[in-house]
């Protein structure tokens, strides 16, 4: 096949498509894996940008990648095959001191929010740390790799919550968790707050503004040596909601923003290896390209590093079930973590463990079953 004229400054992005459940019984070449996992697929989605403008979306079979993207200009050929090694490169497990995750399969992380306002389950733990670390004793005890520990609500217009009462909350909850070998997480934006957190034992900083919001969070990322989620929002300000612009194109616009954002953490030290992504569901978007994401996920496999997807209760559910509110959106929230699972994400980020351990546990099982059915 032939690719259509493609200008040179053009922005060019590949989405794994045509998935199979194992490659035997198919010629040579005619598949490939996604990272390490238990995914593969025979086709890639090539889309190219100018400006807001999409100049051509095509798909290549596997077989034909190389031969057909030799035909584009040399810097478009480049990238293609960089996006097509980053999308089978191999997702080194995450070394947490005594704990190590692996991604040959995809993990679940525990919500477990500090705070009076969170949209879901705000209220629930605040002001009682004990009681706080017990349901994180219980995330853990469901089968969840790891707990996520936040003391600020990041809803839509809530109130900036000072770093010291953000500290006070969530330094009690971590330290027992910790104690216990317990793997946690920070989710939070303020360096000061991950400097207290990674002090008290957490071992991973999960920052909504991918560690744009507080000027000094990068470097004490970097200095601790310690992994971290870059999430995208439209907005690093108090408010990461804030989409006055909008999108052009939401997953390449997202892609582009936590591309830049990886740059930017290895330009300042952090490894690779200490490095995951997520692309922010529901963080400043709309129905439509929160539809958009999910459909595309496979498109961030192109960033090289693994992937966290957090469906769990958002507005998208309560948007497409009767406006469902958040404690009656389970069963959409099983949906979006299976089908963030079929798309490679790595890790899903819940608030139902026990439920959504069960169901990848399912989808795990049926992969085997595909892989092995000769």
């Amino acid at each position: 096949m032939t690719l259509p004229l493609i200008p040179a400054d053009a922005r060019l992005y590949l989405r794994p498509v045509w998935f199979v459940p194992s490659p035997f019984g198919l010629p040579d070449g005619a598949a490939a894996r996604m990272g390490n996992g238990l995914l593969w697929f025979q086709g890639y989605e090539l889309t190219a940008l100018r400006g807001r403008d999409r100049v051509a979306r095509v798909t290549i079979p596997v077989a034909e990648f190389d031969a057909v993207v030799a035909g584009l200009a040399d810097p478009l050929a480049q990238r293609a095959r960089m996006l097509a090694a980053n999308i089978s490169a191999q997702r080194a497990p995450l070394a947490l001191g005594e704990r190590t995750i692996r991604f040959d399969g995809p993990q679940v992380m525990a919500i477990l929010n500090i705070t009076p306002d969170s949209f879901s389950d705000g209220g629930k733990h605040v002001g009682d740390p004990q009681a706080a670390a017990d349901a994180g004793f219980a995330m853990a005890a469901a089968g969840a790799a790891l707990v996520d520990v936040g003391g600020e609500s990041t809803r839509p217009r809530a109130e900036k919550l000072w770093e010291g009462d953000e500290i006070a909350r969530v330094v009690p909850v971590i330290e027992r968790l910790a104690a216990a070998g317990v793997p946690v997480s920070i989710d939070t934006r303020k360096a000061a707050v991950m400097e207290a957190a990674l002090g008290a034992g957490a071992k991973i900083v999960n920052d909504v503004s991918a560690l744009q919001h507080d000027p000094r969070a990068l470097e004490v990322v970097a200095a601790a040596g310690c992994p971290v989620i870059l999430m995208h929002a439209p907005s690093s300000g108090d408010d990461p909601h804030d989409n006055p612009a909008g999108y052009g194109d939401v997953v390449a616009d997202v892609f582009d923003h936590l591309e830049a954002r990886v740059a930017a953490c290895l330009a300042a030290g952090v490894a690779r290896d200490k490095i995951m992504v997520d692309p922010g569901l529901g963080f400043g978007k709309g129905l439509a390209d929160n539809l958009a994401l999910v459909n595309r996920l496979a498109t961030f496999q192109g960033l090289g590093v693994p992937l966290l997807f957090a469906g769990s209760r958002k507005r998208l559910i309560g948007a497409l079930s009767n406006e469902a509110p958040a404690s009656d959106r389970l069963g959409g929230s099983i949906a979006l973590a299976f089908r963030a699972a079929e798309q490679g994400a790595q890790m899903v980020r819940v608030h139902d463990v026990r439920e959504s351990v069960q169901a990848l546990h399912l989808w795990r099982g049926l992969a085997d079953a595909g892989l092995s059915a000769v």
